[in-house]
């Protein structure tokens, strides 16, 4: 336990800033990481500044003002989801605190998370895959890549974050696997079918780069001006194929993610095979594709059988 004589004095904007450099230089956080911890702090600043204008250090905030701030999210009809993601931020922060010697407890730690129920991820059906992946004109150069890259998602069920970050380098065209950097960057191996092996040597076959000394020279994809594809691009370029496909709006990327995930676990794949495949740290991050599962199976149930319909529910 520090005592308060050796807690160094230190404003509560640069303890944060401070502890965003940690995660980014010696935590190797992702930019998204980054991005949503400086929001979740930056949204405790904004209140303090506002409500508690005295608090303006971390040794100043004690567990009964971050009571208060969690009340404050609850008025704001802040989603269950978005609370529990700021609590588990600021135990994070205030650990840091505590061991850099800015404060001597963390007021965070005795908080109760609210209670989440776990939304099922959204997913495609094999059929809606199938369309989804013929939706590229294969006659033009601009739909090969666009299927190399609706193939690869699935295919790999890599994070979009992860897709856009692929060298050339990093697939494997004999052993037909590709080398994927994941969260905390940690380096995993996502093999590849037969479908997306062929889209990729097709696109591969057109794809035009840029001189070696460029830094976008190796990149897999790229737009029409020969630099590196964003997560934010292969997005607007889904919603043009849900439109003319006429499916779900909702559908993100990410959904080819999640209908990798459902696929492989229907036909039979065990859990850790696709938590190894996913990039999943827990087990449990990767469980809810069984629930996805099982919801599937009640709803054919209940369907089907002639007990579980409703004429037999009255009974």
């Amino acid at each position: 336990m520090i005592s308060s004589e050796h807690v160094r004095p230190v404003e509560l904007h640069d303890a944060i800033d401070s502890f965003l450099r940690y995660l980014d230089i010696e935590r190797n956080a992702s930019e998204l990481t980054l991005k949503s911890y400086s929001e979740d702090l930056g949204s405790l600043l904004e209140y303090l500044t506002e409500y508690e204008e005295t608090l303006l250090s971390p040794d100043q905030i004690g567990i009964s003002e971050l009571r208060r701030y969690v009340a404050y999210l609850h008025e704001c009809q802040y989603e269950k989801t978005t609370i529990a993601r700021r609590l588990a931020c600021l135990r994070s922060f205030f650990r840091y605190c505590c061991r850099e010697g800015f404060t001597q407890t963390n007021p965070a730690k005795p908080l109760r998370t609210p209670r989440t129920g776990r939304k099922l991820p959204h997913f495609l059906t094999t059929d809606q895959i199938g369309a989804l992946l013929e939706a590229p004109p294969a006659n033009q150069k601009m739909g090969l890549r666009d299927r190399a890259i609706l193939e690869t998602l699935y295919s790999a069920g890599l994070r979009v974050s992860e897709l856009v970050a692929l060298n050339v380098s990093d697939w494997d065209q004999d052993a037909n696997i590709i080398r994927v950097l994941g969260k905390g960057r940690k380096e995993r191996i996502a093999p590849i079918g037969s479908y997306a092996a062929k889209a990729l040597q097709r696109w591969t076959a057109e794809r035009e780069g840029k001189p070696e000394s460029h830094p976008d020279a190796d990149a897999l994809f790229l737009n029409r001006l020969k630099t590196r594809l964003t997560s934010r691009s292969v997005g607007r370029m889904l919603e043009k194929y849900l439109l003319q496909t006429g499916l779900d709006k909702k559908t993100s990327p990410h959904t080819l993610r999640h209908s990798f995930a459902t696929h492989l676990l229907d036909g039979g794949a065990d859990l850790r095979s696709v938590q190894e495949m996913l990039g999943h740290k827990s087990l449990t991050t990767t469980q809810i594709y069984t629930h996805v599962s099982t919801a599937r199976l009640r709803e054919t149930y209940e369907k089907a059988h002639p007990h579980a319909q409703n004429q037999y529910k009255k009974r």
